[in-house]
């Protein structure tokens, strides 16, 4: 076996899918860091990022080499984010009206790993101990504490938390029933709360909820940008972004203007995080476009055989809960950079440039490949294979040391 195979231990798959994203990531962050040059060197951007995914890539080997079975102490980790989050609202710093980092992180990231990793442990570790009535209650109320403390000044991300967890408790056999009551329950919430905010945008501020009032005035940007097939479509500063990142895609047509070579990244704000892929086809095209896709949908579909391959119920719903953050987080950003929903935020996993999101996605991509290292057929097989290999180098290591001792005797 190569000497990377004993490195790179786990799923191939996962890890050049990994690495793909990130030398993606390198190109076009580079790309599009151009208005972060002139606050600092041309160098400075592109070599934190580096420096970042290199970390991320160790991190990655660290988790992929822990057993899945110690990953509950995540669990231990949520009740600290709580606290975390809370202080963010008073003590964090403010980005585009919004308090989401403290000491230099996004504990909303962290909170997403941890909810996760609970959830998974309370639908299968919790099945012999507690009856499914009492387990549903607390899911429902983890994540309802959890999500509230996100949403507050990250909407999106904490409606799309909301999402994967409801899928976990459908793929964890919550029964039918309890998860229509569960739907119901949220759709009249959202409905409730949107509501609110129409009628009375000024009391929903007063309240908290600035950032749901922001997020009514972009669904409602987003219906009026279909007159531009009128003709009378007029570019504010409420649609600017939007309006540049549909012009790069515009620009990409199939093969793009190359590598370094898009225009819009020196007017799109957030080009290198929140709109990259729409850099991305600018620069590469829809050929390029498509690539980065279909990368995201091969990570879905295997990690989903990993999940299917698991005798153990607290990995498989681990994979799962992991994959689907990284890919409809990943879906999300793609098609908002091509106008296919409002704008959320959110960035494309370890494709855009960031520093909490970019751990914690290397965490997640830990977790689906330490499965797929300790709890699937084909890598309990590989594992068995490189310590084989690593007990006959010890054995031939030490019959050299006797023959050297015998022939120095």
């Amino acid at each position: 076996m190569s000497f990377t195979n004993k490195i790179f231990r786990g799923d191939q798959i996962i890890w050049m899918i990994f690495l793909f994203l990130c030398l993606i990531s390198i190109i076009e962050v580079y790309s599009a860091s151009s208005m972060l040059t002139f606050q600092t060197s041309y160098w400075q951007p592109i070599l934190k990022h580096t420096v970042l995914l290199i970390i991320g890539t160790i991190l990655v080997l660290a988790v992929h080499s822990i057993n899945p079975k110690y990953f509950w102490i995540f669990i231990v980790i949520l009740p600290f984010v709580w606290v975390l989050l809370i202080a963010t609202k008073f003590m964090g710093h403010t980005v585009n009206g919004a308090n989401r980092y403290i000491f230099g992180f996004q504990p909303s990231e962290i909170a997403k790993l941890s909810l996760i990793a609970c959830v998974a442990y309370i639908l299968s570790g919790g099945k012999s101990l507690l009856p499914e009535n009492l387990r549903f209650r607390w899911i429902w109320a983890l994540t309802a504490i959890t999500c509230f403390l996100i949403l507050i000044d990250n909407l999106s991300t904490g409606a799309i938390l909301y999402v994967v967890i409801a899928i976990m408790m459908f793929i964890g056999q919550i029964s039918f029933k309890k998860m229509g009551i569960f739907v119901l329950v949220t759709l009249a919430f959202i409905a409730f709360l949107f509501g609110f905010i129409w009628l009375s945008p000024e009391a929903a501020q007063k309240v908290g909820l600035r950032r749901a009032v922001v997020w009514v005035d972009r669904i409602s940007d987003y219906k009026e940008q279909s007159d531009i097939r009128k003709g009378n479509y007029v570019v504010t500063d409420d649609n600017f972004q939007s309006t540049q990142a549909h012009i790069a895609v515009a620009r990409g047509k199939i093969f793009g203007n190359m590598p370094g070579n898009g225009r819009q990244r020196d007017f799109l704000p957030q080009a290198y995080s929140d709109f990259i892929f729409a850099i991305i086809i600018e620069e590469t095209g829809i050929i390029g476009g498509i690539v980065v896709l279909a990368l995201y949908v091969f990570l879905f579909i295997r990690a989903g055989t990993i999940a299917s391959r698991c005798t153990v119920l607290f990995p498989k719903l681990l994979v799962i809960g992991s994959v689907l953050m990284l890919v409809t987080q990943a879906l999300i950003n793609m098609a908002v950079s091509v106008g296919l929903m409002p704008v959320t935020g959110q960035p494309l996993p370890l494709v855009s440039k960031g520093g909490s999101s970019v751990i914690i996605t290397c965490i997640f991509i830990g977790i689906i490949l330490s499965v797929s290292r300790f709890e699937n057929p084909q890598g309990v097989l590989q594992e068995e294979e490189i310590d084989a290999e690593f007990e006959e180098e010890r054995r031939l290591a030490s019959e050299n040391e006797e023959f050297d001792i015998q022939s120095a005797q």
